[in-house]
């Protein structure tokens, strides 16, 4: 997968990509405005270019208040996201260029106000998932969100993702309507974050047809 590429179906109006960026982007722009004020921690996995976050930030009035760090292994969208926080004025995003599976890279950072795992599901094996749903525990504050997508095809995962989220203490902020051809979740945690593991690996990045498999 040309993970470069992948990113032209935002430009595509009517898109799915272009209608599920909306709708990201509509959520993390209300979840800031329903943060105290004050400094606002943010997380991205696997961010890519950035898109999502760096749309939302871009006239927001909360902008400056953001410290944000957005992990992407590839190197063209990682200099991509660069690129754009640099041209919108965005001096308190960071782009670390590595693998987003990795714990290591959000513990300084965490817990955070917003954590987003868009474009992370549908690559991943469902135990891995899972983990991802318990990293999140851990790497959102109290009152924290997490804004995570996943696609609606067949098996569709969104309801059991939802699921995993309610189970570990979250509350259901936003599922997006079947119908729109996307999916679209956010989460609201309702405790203290629970306590670092060892562990480091979060999820291994694999393509979709395999994470797919029975």
């Amino acid at each position: 997968m040309d993970w470069a590429a992948w990113h032209d179906g935002y430009d595509e109006p009517g898109s799915v990509l272009a209608g599920r960026l909306a709708a990201v982007r509509r959520i993390i722009r209300d979840t800031l405005d329903g943060l105290p004020a004050g400094p606002v921690r943010a997380i991205s996995m696997c961010a890519g270019q950035g898109r999502d976050l760096l749309g939302a930030l871009a006239a927001h009035p909360r902008r400056d208040d953001v410290r944000a760090r957005l992990v992407e292994l590839d190197p063209r969208n990682a200099a991509a996201a660069e690129d754009g926080a640099r041209r919108a004025g965005l001096d308190g995003v960071e782009v670390v260029r590595g693998d987003a599976g990795l714990m290591r890279h959000y513990r300084d950072v965490a817990p955070a106000d917003l954590v987003l795992a868009c474009g992370v599901f549908g690559n991943l094996t469902d135990a891995d998932v899972l983990r991802t749903v318990e990293a999140c525990a851990q790497l959102c504050r109290e009152g924290g969100t997490v804004v995570w997508t996943r696609h609606r095809r067949p098996p569709d995962l969104v309801p059991v993702i939802g699921d995993w989220f309610s189970a570990r203490g979250f509350e259901q902020v936003y599922v997006s309507d079947p119908a729109a051809g996307f999916g679209v979740g956010a989460h609201r945690l309702r405790h203290p974050p629970k306590p670092p593991q060892s562990a480091d690996r979060i999820f291994t990045f694999v393509p979709e047809k395999q994470a797919t498999q029975p």
